[in-house]
């Protein structure tokens, strides 16, 4: 099958907007028609060099993870999908067997990974893309910058057919690691007082998820007026511009909380950040969630007495979210009016400009764009 696509071929080259073709999919597998994806700065980081392995061995490249879509074709031995059906693809699965998956404390799935499907191929060994009489690699499991794309049957999460999917297709990535790192990875309570440090597409989520978990004080952080004021309207009840401060925010979240937040979300990936983020916790079990991703070989340094006194420091991955069981609720709050979208889409556009969003991006213009594939 032909489709339009976005591929990455090089390190610091724009991505080639072209057609490729999509083969059947497989035995356990999904051919899905995507009406939408979001862009993600994960792609933006990936085709600056990542982690400054050789991404060019697995070249050419069909990037994108934040998608909405419904499936054409089931392969051999797919029983939990069928024709029609509207899912979003998921970049963490959930087989509902492995180890991860029987433990209720945390949405890793081990059942792809230890396949090595997150090396650019099927199952099989063999990638579903071909572009120019080559194959082409799949990214993260779910390759949504491809209006056809083929995902395992494990990592497709069915949702409510009346959900627009150009809206829902941001679950993916973005919203559901903000939302869930509140609910899911730290767990907050009514009540409770948490800080968000960084209030870009992550942090403003995580503001959303601790109003939806009925925190009392929600303070954000951030260097930005324009991002405060977007954190207040998703549910921030204090404002802090760390400009005010030094750029350390810290003494003016502890003087709020009166000693400490019960739980402090880091959203920046600026390590200095994230120690100023876990001394803003209370001690006696305060929690603080790392959610930013720092630079390859960066450290944090922290003061040992610090976690001595009962300070809790973890990180989170999809906001801890189990995919294909948990996704369709916030699907369900979205639609309910209690989870908020439309206000964090900055502009719909063709696949065509896709490289001039990801400039908008690189320049902290918006907060997420979306890529109509019927545009």
């Amino acid at each position: 099958m032909k489709s339009k696509a976005a591929i990455f071929e090089a390190i610091g080259k724009p991505l080639i907007v072209d057609e490729i073709e999509v083969d059947d999919p497989g035995p356990g597998e999904c051919l899905v028609k995507l009406e939408a994806t979001g862009l993600c700065h994960t792609e933006i980081w990936y085709m600056g060099g990542g982690d400054n392995v050789d991404y060019e061995q697995l070249s050419p490249r069909i990037l994108g993870h934040e998608g909405g879509g419904v499936v054409v074709k089931c392969g051999a031995g797919v029983t939990s999908l069928q024709e029609g059906d509207h899912v979003v693809p998921l970049y963490i699965s959930e087989c509902g067997t492995c180890p991860e998956c029987r433990d209720p404390n945390t949405n890793l799935c081990s059942y792809l990974d230890d396949k090595g499907y997150y090396e650019g191929a099927m199952l099989d060994g063999r990638p579903r893309f071909r572009w120019r009489g080559r194959s082409a690699y799949h990214f993260m499991g779910t390759s949504t910058f491809s209006q056809y794309t083929v995902v395992p049957e494990v990592a497709l999460a069915k949702i409510r057919p009346d959900a627009p999917l150009n809206r829902v297709c941001l679950l993916g990535c973005a919203i559901t690691t903000g939302v869930g790192a509140a609910l899911w990875t730290a767990r907050v309570r009514p009540g409770d007082s948490v800080a968000v440090f960084g209030c870009g597409p992550i942090g403003l989520n995580v503001v959303q998820g601790a109003r939806l978990a009925l925190a009392e004080k929600i303070i954000a952080v951030d260097l930005k007026p324009e991002r405060l004021q977007k954190a207040k309207e998703l549910g921030a009840t204090h404002l802090i511009d760390a400009r005010k401060h030094g750029g350390n925010a810290t003494a003016a979240v502890k003087s709020l909380t009166g000693g400490g937040a019960d739980f402090i979300f880091e959203a920046t990936g600026n390590t200095h950040v994230m120690r100023q983020a876990f001394e803003a916790v209370r001690y006696g079990g305060g929690k603080c969630v790392l959610i930013g991703v720092a630079k390859t070989g960066e450290e944090v340094s922290l003061v040992p007495r610090m976690l001595i006194a009962g300070r809790q420091l973890t990180g989170t991955a999809f906001g801890g979210c189990k995919g294909r069981t948990q996704l369709p609720w916030l699907v369900n709050w979205y639609m309910d009016g209690r989870l908020k979208i439309d206000a964090l889409v900055t502009k719909e556009i063709p696949l065509t400009q896709i490289n001039e969003a990801f400039a908008w991006m690189k320049q902290d213009q918006g907060y997420r764009y979306i890529v109509r594939y019927d545009m």
